[in-house]
């Protein structure tokens, strides 16, 4: 008897935006059916919920040798979803050797907004460098060098900019400076309805100290209807 499956896969993008998510904060068991998603948001765990349209028991759980339960933890037994996992290029402890994710074109930067929510970083300040010079920078992080160089190669393909490679304590990251940030948030919140609202938050108020209006109008209004 074919199994029946809990989460409806079909690409969408929210279904995109959850395997952003998963691709950064999620793990496939060794069984070939469970599914978990874990972090320390609450946040999170719902834009997860929501994206996949899947309620499930939000559970608590410790890291390490701290018995203390800082983790929320949602787990989702769906032999049809492990599958397509597989296929589309997850697999059981992926970190260090994950690489090309089976994304459509169509949905890539629904994809890349899940995977900044789980995994991405925002940070903006003043260069002292330059009078009233306001910088600000997109990264995006993995263990995996391979996943990395996959991601840069097809934000390159699809939004033409190219970003910096590095390295730093064993993770590798691809960062985007302000001009090319601006490019890929116009991309990657257009037509949105889920993100993280704290991050959102954030990009939002350091575009705001932005002189030049004109270049991050679109940027703006995008950022502002998901704070």
């Amino acid at each position: 008897m074919k199994p029946l499956g809990r989460v409806k896969i079909k690409w969408s993008a929210d279904f995109a935006y959850a395997i952003g998510l998963l691709v950064t904060d999620g793990s496939l068991s060794k069984d070939g059916r469970h599914i978990s998603f874990t972090s320390k948001d609450k946040e999170m765990m719902e834009n997860f919920q929501r994206s996949l349209k899947v309620m499930c028991h939000i559970g608590k759980k410790s890291s390490g040798s701290v018995n203390e339960k800082k983790y929320y933890v949602i787990q989702i037994g769906d032999v049809l979803f492990y599958e397509f996992l597989l296929n589309i290029g997850l697999m059981p402890n992926k970190s260090r050797i994950l690489e090309n994710i089976k994304i459509p074109d169509k949905y890539f930067f629904h994809f890349l907004r899940g995977h900044f929510d789980g995994d991405g970083t925002f940070y903006s300040y003043f260069d002292p460098r330059w009078k009233s010079s306001f910088m600000f920078y997109l990264t995006f992080i993995s263990a995996s060098e391979k996943h990395i160089i996959w991601l840069r190669k097809t934000i390159s393909r699809l939004a033409k900019v190219d970003g910096h490679f590095g390295k730093s304590n064993s993770v590798y990251r691809v960062r985007y400076a302000k001009a090319e940030s601006l490019r890929l948030l116009q991309k990657m919140y257009d037509n949105a309805s889920i993100s993280l609202s704290r991050k959102t938050i954030k990009i939002f108020e350091a575009i705001h100290k932005v002189k030049d209006k004109s270049k991050i109008a679109r940027v703006e209004k995008l950022v502002n209807s998901q704070a």
